[in-house]
């Protein structure tokens, strides 16, 4: 007989007592915390450490505050004009009057005629002062075009207006224009993401969750029309819409461009995101007990990566304001009276006027940083969407 065949049967200890992880090993405070935190939480302390995101959230909240209190932080109203300041140049913000402290304040301006040009030229008139008043009652306007309201930020003499940021052909604050320009501007970009993720999240869920010929005709779809050219694509586009629609219209029917040019991304990448899940335990316990592929798709499969496409939608925004941009700018987007950054660039398309008055360029300044805010915003969340990277 073998020698295992004669060994005796030995006695097992089974321990009652609750486990207790931290009897193995000793956990830091912080520690402990990372090993109960939420995903949630993870993704928002690893968004923290990324400092230059965070800085550009707060810039972009700060441009949405803006955008929605527009009528209350814009020193005039919007069509408010003065034909005796045309083309008047920017002045600046001073404190101090011969010596003496006298709260912020603008030189105002002296009006000359060059007999040779023809042109006005203007020069600070440093013998007259011109004091600004914040919290004050200035021009009237309809808040969100519903609720009667005088109340600005800052305001001054009717009869000798501030030009922060310098005026226009018509004498318009440039400045109040462009506050009044980022309400369409920035919300054109959202409105289209909408239209392009509903488009990207159905098309690319669909493409992945089936595959076979659903996927190869996607993919073709996809092909052709990413291998259009975009900025033909767009003229082409906005050419189309009629000239006598109004300039609500207009904002809609550009919205719903870019949200129909833009889904191509984000659809392929919800395919990809598919491909992989759909073959997971869950989603076949899903289809066994009789879910529709709809349902599989928007309840178990999209949840799973929607910090990713959160993360997308922060990159894809802002080639919706370029588009608007650049449409408008080229007199194919919207057009005055409704007032955005491209409507505003537009005025500084002949060279000899921005030689002239530079100032008119000046809404390409938020133009760039919204782009770059919303660049390194996305790139934020994108590392926050993997914690454990």
């Amino acid at each position: 007989m073998s020698k295992s065949a004669t060994r005796l049967p030995e006695d097992h200890y089974v321990n009652e007592a609750p486990f207790d992880p931290k009897a193995i090993e000793k956990l830091t405070p912080e520690q402990e915390a990372v090993f109960l935190a939420s995903q949630m939480q993870l993704m928002w302390w690893k968004f923290k450490k990324h400092k230059l995101a965070v800085f550009c959230g707060i810039f972009l909240l700060l441009m949405y505050l803006m955008a929605a209190f527009a009528e209350f932080l814009a020193p005039y109203n919007l069509e408010a004009k003065n034909s005796q300041y045309i083309y008047a140049p920017p002045q600046s913000i001073n404190l101090f009057h011969e010596g003496e402290f006298v709260g912020p304040f603008v030189y105002d301006y002296k009006k000359e005629l060059d007999l040779k040009t023809f042109q006005r030229v203007y020069t600070e008139d440093t013998t007259k002062v011109i004091p600004l008043s914040f919290f004050c009652s200035g021009d009237e306007y309809n808040f969100w075009g519903m609720i009667p309201a005088d109340n600005h930020l800052m305001c001054a003499d009717i009869q000798k207006p501030i030009y922060l940021l310098g005026s226009d052909r018509l004498g318009r604050d440039l400045l109040s224009r462009i506050i009044y320009g980022a309400r369409i501007s920035l919300t054109i970009g959202l409105i289209g993401i909408m239209i392009s993720f509903v488009l990207g999240i159905v098309i690319g869920g669909f493409a992945g969750y089936y595959g076979g010929w659903v996927d190869l005709v996607v993919q073709r779809l996809i092909e052709v029309i990413q291998s259009l050219p975009t900025l033909p694509l767009w003229l082409v586009l906005a050419a189309i819409m009629p000239a006598n629609w109004s300039p609500i219209l207009i904002y809609f029917g550009i919205t719903v461009i870019l949200g129909l040019i833009d889904w191509t991304g984000l659809a392929r990448a919800v395919r990809s995101k598919l491909l992989a899940l759909r073959e997971e335990d869950y989603v076949l316990a899903a289809r066994l007990m009789g879910a529709s592929p709809a349902r599989i798709i928007g309840l178990h499969l999209v949840p799973g990566f929607m910090s990713h496409l959160i993360a997308s939608a922060t990159i894809t925004i802002p080639t919706m304001i370029l588009g608007e941009t650049a449409l408008s700018f080229l007199g194919l987007g919207l057009r005055s009276p409704t007032v955005s950054w491209g409507v505003l660039l537009n005025e500084a398309q002949n060279i000899n006027v921005v030689a002239i008055t530079p100032w008119l360029i000046l809404p390409v300044v938020p133009v760039i940083l919204v782009i770059l805010a919303f660049n390194f915003f996305g790139d934020g969340l994108r590392d926050a969407a993997d914690p454990y990277g």
